[in-house]
């Protein structure tokens, strides 16, 4: 009676699954390499849409008297013709930062500082700015450069780690999906227009985390079946491990894409642009982990990994 009443309601997939995933290895590393040689060419054509962090530009910090409304605030830069302005709180919520992209002039910046003082009193009437300050070129260009090597050390320390802990051929695999899913990220910014700024650094590192994590479940299944079955052919061996940690790997994904799902329609200009790209980034770790990591175990490992099973003879068939 007790495990009657301790099974799920429904379960997303059912148990003991039998698909065979590497029939289409082929199929997901060409569309996989299409995908991510093309967002390297939209990287460099036409680019990321810098934020102000990368780009250089205005911060204006500024008091309400009551706690800000968000939503007063950035309909009265928009009818400023500031609807690029970011907003963000800062300690309390009568704190604001205002963030402007850098002016061609610094006429035009003080021009549109001082529409930004006269949307913020038509929003919000008493509220007074505390002051101002400028992220110039150089600035930006340095933050840029961190953001790309705390990136770059990320894959490092994923590599090391999976390393230590698996044989050369995981680590291989998994930090070429790791960069196969970074470049997928990175096309999908550039597509989409969102401000690349740190914020969008910390949803890569993120995601990147993420996908990690989902790589390693199944790659531990893979580690502990070359042990139990030690005459399986590794592609069905890899294909059974898939299934075996299937449930796991889509009740998590659908879990974290549920709970982001919210921030993304209703967390505002702040919030959307990380929670999307938190999105996209959950289907590409999920997928990449079926459907290119796996393959390129099976294609490094296939002549090491099984040596002792073609050396064992499989059991023979009894007969009827």
């Amino acid at each position: 009676m007790t495990s009657m009443l301790l099974r799920p309601i429904f379960r997303l997939v059912p148990d003991n699954t039998k698909i065979r995933f590497m029939r289409g290895r082929f199929l997901g590393l060409m569309v996989s390499a299409v995908l991510s040689t093309a967002s390297v060419v939209l990287f460099f054509y036409p680019g990321l849409n810098l934020g102000i962090d990368f780009k250089g530009g205005v911060v204006i910090q500024a008091e309400t008297p009551h706690p800000a409304d968000f939503a007063r605030l950035r309909a009265a830069f928009a009818a400023s013709g500031l609807g690029g302005a970011g907003l963000q709180r800062l300690g309390s919520p009568n704190d604001v930062m205002i963030s402007l992209e850098a002016q061609r002039t610094d006429a035009a910046t003080d021009a549109a500082v001082q529409k930004i003082g006269a949307a913020l009193q038509k929003a919000a009437p008493g509220a007074r700015i505390l002051g101002t300050s400028a992220i110039g070129a150089s600035v930006s260009a340095e933050l840029f450069q961190k953001g790309l090597l705390a990136l770059g050390l990320s894959l490092l320390m994923i590599l090391v780690y999976i390393w230590f802990r698996f044989e050369w051929e995981f680590a291989v695999g998994a930090v070429v999906t790791l960069i196969l899913d970074m470049t997928k990220a990175i096309g999908f910014l550039v597509v989409t227009r969102i401000q690349f700024d740190l914020v969008m650094v910390a949803a890569i590192l993120t995601i990147l985390g993420y996908s990690t994590n989902d790589k390693v479940v199944v790659y531990d299944r893979v580690r502990e079946n070359l042990r139990k079955y030690k005459s399986l052919p590794l592609r069905e061996l890899i294909d059974l491990s898939i299934n075996e940690t299937l449930s796991r790997t889509v009740g998590t994904s659908t879990t974290v894409f549920l709970a982001a799902l919210p921030l993304a329609l209703f967390g505002g200009a702040s919030l959307s642009g990380f929670a999307w790209t938190m999105l996209f980034g959950i289907v590409v770790g999920t997928s990449s982990s079926i459907f290119i990591a796996a393959p390129i175990l099976l294609f490094l490992g296939e002549n090491r990994l099984r040596q002792d099973a073609r050396a064992t003879p499989r059991p023979a068939k009894s007969a009827g």
